[in-house]
């Protein structure tokens, strides 16, 4: 059995639940430790009783060393400070040899077992998983070579030592700006394969396929699998997750898919049916929580700035009206 993690607050209660369904859809075999940053989210997956997910709360799981910094932290930055202490709470306190973290928005369309099964073969003790950045869109230099969102730690010397290490440099720093060569919780990956022994970099082009490097490849559905061709090798793959990333809902009946430019046609094939899990999901929320946004709403622009940026994504359609959006 593979076990998983991942932390969100009830403006993320749609994608999390996606991305348990999605899981489940595959067959996997696994658990996944839900931390509930809110208790909204808390009380509305207990009332879901989701099997194969078990709940740790804020009250369980925040140490007095995270609630010193929390006060200096925003919201998305003490999240990002967390991450690393979600994994090392879910190893010593249910005694598990090994856990993968996960962000919220991913959607699994494979078992994560195609690649886990790659990292037991290396023998390593550490996965992580390369940006894979478009040329337009490199910003490694500032985020960081590595993506936090599919992180595994096998609870042994070697990554007890890469994760506790991270624990503390998240402890020390770690807010949404650049500063002396850190950024939030995902700089500090950057140098592992060399800082630690018994680190992994995922090689399969299927794990992390996201707006930031999907225009690298061709994707179509052949027999029930998201396929991928690289266009620059040719190589073929079978898309496993991909992260949907900055997908927003918007208090004016809009979506907001970002600042990447998407095909149509890859809008058809994952954003319409994710968009459309997303909307059941909320639905399935709201029956046990009536007053429960689970989207995670927000206003549409609200300065010059921010509208300038709508207009780039109407242009780019990315930013369209939900009915807009369905038939594209």
């Amino acid at each position: 059995m593979r076990n998983f993690c991942t932390l969100f607050d009830s403006g993320y209660l749609s994608r999390g639940l996606v991305l348990y369904r999605s899981l489940l859809a595959t067959g996997e075999d696994f658990r996944l430790y839900v931390f509930c940053f809110d208790e909204t989210t808390y009380n509305v997956l207990s009332k879901l009783k989701l099997d194969r997910v078990v709940l740790v709360s804020l009250h369980e799981f925040e140490s007095p060393e995270l609630l010193r910094v929390k006060p200096g932290r925003t919201r998305g930055e003490y999240c990002w400070t967390c991450t690393s202490h979600t994994i090392r709470y879910a190893l010593d306190t249910f005694g598990l040899p090994e856990i993968t973290y996960l962000d919220a928005d991913l959607f699994f369309y494979l078992p994560p077992s195609v690649l886990l099964e790659e990292f037991d073969r290396s023998g390593a003790s550490v996965l992580i998983t390369p940006h894979r950045f478009t040329r337009r869109y490199d910003t490694s230099r500032r985020a960081g070579i590595y993506c936090v969102q599919f992180t595994t730690f096998r609870a042994d010397e070697r990554g007890l030592q890469a994760l506790d290490w991270w624990c503390e440099r998240c402890l020390e720093w770690c807010h949404a700006r650049v500063e002396n060569g850190k950024f939030g919780d995902q700089k500090y990956l950057d140098d592992w394969p060399t800082r630690f022994s018994g680190v992994h970099v995922l090689e399969h082009l299927g794990g992390g396929v996201a707006p930031w490097n999907v225009q690298q490849c061709d994707l179509t559905l052949e027999n029930g699998r998201i396929r991928g061709r690289e266009k620059r090798t040719g190589r073929t793959f079978d898309v496993v997750f991909f992260h949907f990333h900055n997908v927003r809902f918007l208090t004016n009946g809009y979506i907001d898919l970002g600042d990447y430019h998407l095909r149509t046609s890859l809008k058809r094939l994952l954003f319409q049916p994710y968009v459309a899990t997303l909307e059941q999901a909320a639905l399935d929320i709201r029956r046990v929580g009536a007053a429960t946004d689970p989207h995670g709403m927000r206003p549409p622009a609200v300065s010059t700035v921010q509208s300038l940026l709508r207009l780039r994504r109407r242009w780019m359609n990315n930013y369209l009206h939900l009915d807009e959006f369905n038939r594209l």
